[in-house]
């Protein structure tokens, strides 16, 4: 989409927010030093109300052996959400857990004032096309964003009156109905959307025209996180699809996404097919057009690490004859691109970690006639594209957004300003118009958007959130470095309360996530809030695994060294304690997907460190979570127990593999989704099992190991706000009981 570009930081997990760090050390600037302190006792729960312990749950060994080692599972029937045995263990693991965090004191208060919380908003970067500016936002207790159109010709200019283009929330009145992703048109006469069902995000695409709101009859199943590029003339576009039951074997549905193109009006099971037939089933193609309409760049994403590039030329038929040519060396590179003036402006990490741009005819797009023009720096190019004829490139310098200008043959012509230290989370564009939009947030600032005249390269206040209940200004934010096992320098940013003193004794929630060449990065998180407001420090680790220092960073904590990951913030926790910000009874930790992993390790690794622990919708079971949803897609991340190598690497650190009978373990909330189509309920329900029948406090009322598995939700993506409030309630709840703190 050169033509009319956005772009996001990459987003994986389920902390939906986590990317963009401040990279400056902000000092404590002229406020007394007080800190906040309730000298009145926290209320504890009546105790003796609790159950004797957790069900009784079947065990029904199974054995394998695999690489030559015999692995007994005594819960394997968990894997299968339709055994009786399982429904029996979910509704019985359910009525404990409620059990336990119903009669916790202070829930209301903590429900009222999240509620109050995550009524603060949301607004989303506009995409532009012909007249039409598309965006969306959500306000108040609505539980999805809306979609809205301004603009256009009789319906206002660009500061005029927003018109409601697609409201999921009339379609399902408990809000599971969520708006997944959406294109405009070229000229925005028309926007393909798509919808999915109770979190599943296996989107419905649907076609809308902007100036009337009617739909088209065009209907398209199985468009999950769909890649998507119009033609010039609105008779059709470039979409990714899935293969549809029967059309492969059982199970490998999730795999196969395959590029077709759809004309208008016409029948979704006819379009023919542009590319994929043949390819590796778990590589991940999407689509960008050239503005000029003549090429199609099919980008083919293999794991994290590898991009392979296809160009197709247009001007003749798509046909078996005109097939889409590679452009890319096959190398175990990255790589992405942006069309103008008929060449490719590709940003790589090819011999160079931290990215850079180079620049290639696409009528002779052959490697070796590739030319460099903006290399690499000290900080991470993360994105760049064409907009009124210049390059704008988004990087990410220690963990906090930066926004350059560039001209077309890589001169710097300006740095975009920025309203302070924090995240850009988006950026939009076209090559024919003289300005861009981008959206800012931080720990203290909460999600705005902005429109730059690149004329003079100014930026004016587009959208914003009004957060009315908090005032950001109380609160400060650090980063700190701390060395990890290896002695390498890490990164952490904590954020308090003006005033925090160093006491020992603070109750400190640190998350982390390290992986998947994600940055864990400054977003307004609004639970934290209430968090600080009863004296917790909230803590982010920049572990290795992630994208923050480039691709070196990344794969320094993949595959063979994935304990880097696990060294790292272990070594923020001790930091934590060493420095005086906490002690082990008042440090909590959270982490969700590859966060929930990691979560995983910390339990079996360093049980001793932390007091409680909430892990949600994580991978566990190491050695079989490749034959799960679409797991395979990760092989290249974790690599499979199916390979004798790369068995021992996670045989080395499963955690369901390495609780320990008669350990005592953290109190532990494991949170999962029961239409989890990313990772598989299973392993929070088996990893919840074993615990509470072999760990010393499996049945303990003080310190428990409790199951959460929320109804018609899945791996975070389009849950709505009731169902978060009542989420974070419970994993609140369950924090300031397990730390001491009053409601």
């Amino acid at each position: 989409m050169s033509k009319r570009f956005v772009f996001y930081c990459r987003e994986a997990s389920m902390l939906g927010g986590l990317r963009l760090l401040i990279a400056l050390l902000i000092l404590f600037t002229g406020v007394a030093a007080f800190a906040f302190v309730d000298d009145s006792p926290a209320a504890k729960p009546d105790t003796s109300a609790f159950p004797a312990g957790p069900p009784k749950v079947k065990v029904a060994p199974a054995e394998d052996t695999v690489q030559g080692h015999k692995i007994v599972d005594r819960f394997r029937y968990l894997e299968d959400p339709s055994n009786p045995d399982t429904k029996l263990y979910v509704e019985q693991e359910l009525a404990y857990t409620r059990s336990i965090l119903d009669p916790l004191p202070g829930r209301d208060k903590i429900n009222a004032r999240l509620a109050q919380l995550l009524a603060i908003g949301t607004v989303g970067v506009p995409q532009m096309g012909g007249q039409y500016y598309f965006h969306t936002r959500r306000e108040g207790n609505q539980n999805q964003p809306v979609l809205y159109v301004r603009g256009g010709l009789n319906h206002g200019e660009l500061n005029g009156n927003d018109r409601v283009l697609v409201d999921v929330n009339s379609l399902a009145a408990d809000g599971t109905i969520a708006l997944d992703w959406w294109y405009a048109s070229e000229d925005g006469k028309y926007v393909a959307y798509g919808t999915s069902h109770s979190g599943s995000e296996v989107s419905t695409l649907r076609v809308i025209e902007s100036a009337t709101g009617k739909l088209l009859p065009d209907t398209i199943e199985r468009t999950r996180a769909v890649s998507l590029a119009w033609k010039q003339d609105n008779s059709g576009f470039f979409y990714t699809r899935y293969p549809g039951k029967g059309e492969v074997a059982d199970g490998q549905e999730v795999y196969h996404r395959h590029v077709f193109y759809h004309a208008l009006g016409t029948d979704p099971a006819k379009d023919p097919l542009i590319f994929g037939e043949g390819r590796n089933p778990e590589a991940w193609p999407n689509v960008t057009l050239s503005e000029d309409g003549r090429w199609l760049l099919i980008d083919e994403e293999q794991g994290w690490t590898k991009t392979e590039m296809f160009l197709l030329d247009l001007s003749s038929d798509l046909n078996a004859k005109n097939p889409p040519v590679e452009i890319t060396a096959g190398e175990n590179f990255l790589y992405r691109a942006d069309f103008f003036h008929g060449k490719l402006y590709i940003v790589t990490n090819e011999d160079a970690a931290r990215y850079r741009v180079l620049v290639a005819d696409a009528a002779n797009p052959k490697r070796e006639t590739w030319k460099e023009i903006i290399p690499q720096s000290d900080a991470v190019l993360q994105s760049a594209s064409v907009a009124g004829g210049k390059l704008l490139v988004q990087y990410e310098h220690n963990a906090t957004s930066e926004l350059k200008l560039f001209d077309i043959d890589g001169k710097k012509l300006a740095d975009v300003p920025l309203p302070a230290i924090g995240s850009v989370f988006g950026v939009s564009g076209r090559y024919d118009r003289n300005e861009i939009f981008f959206g800012f947030q931080s720990f203290t600032v909460p999600p705005s958007v902005y429109q730059v005249d690149l004329g003079n390269v100014t930026n004016t206040l587009w959208a914003n959130v009004d957060a009315p209940s908090i005032d950001p200004s109380n609160y400060n934010v650090q980063q700190l470095w701390y060395s990890s096992k290896d002695g390498t320098q890490v990164p952490m940013f904590v954020v308090s309360k003006k005033g925090m003193t160093k006491n020992g004794a603070n109750p400190t929630l640190l998350i982390g996530y390290g992986g998947f060449n994600v940055s864990m990065t400054p977003t307004f998180s609004r639970s934290m809030y209430l968090w600080m407001e009863h004296g917790g420090i909230y803590a982010v680790a920049n572990l290795r695994g992630g994208a923050e220092f480039g691709e070196d960073w990344h794969r320094a904590g993949m595959l063979e060294k994935k304990q880097n990951v696990f060294d790292d913030f272990i070594a923020a926790g001790e930091f934590l304690v060493a420095q005086k910000y906490t002690d082990r009874d008042h440090l909590a930790i959270s982490g969700g997907s590859n966060g929930g992993l990691l979560m995983g390790a910390m339990i079996t690794q360093r049980p001793d460190l932390f007091r409680a622990v909430v892990c949600a919708v994580p991978l566990l079971d190491m050695l079989r979570y490749q034959n799960f949803q679409i797991a395979k897609l990760w092989v290249p991340e974790y690599g499979s127990a199916e390979d004798a190598k790369q068995f021992d690497w996670l045989y080395a650190y499963s955690p369901y593999h390495h609780v320990k009978a008669g350990e005592e373990y953290p109190a532990i909330l494991f949170m999962t989704g029961d239409t989890d189509t990313r990772v598989d309920p299973m392993h929070a329900k088996k990893m919840a099992a074993l615990m509470q029948a072999d760990a010393k406090n499996g049945a303990s009322k003080d310190k428990p190991i409790l199951l959460r598995i929320e109804s018609k939700a899945g791996h975070g993506q389009g849950k709505p706000v009731a169902k978060q409030i009542e989420e974070s309630t419970d994993m609140y709840s369950f924090l300031f009981w397990q730390l001491g703190m009053k409601p």
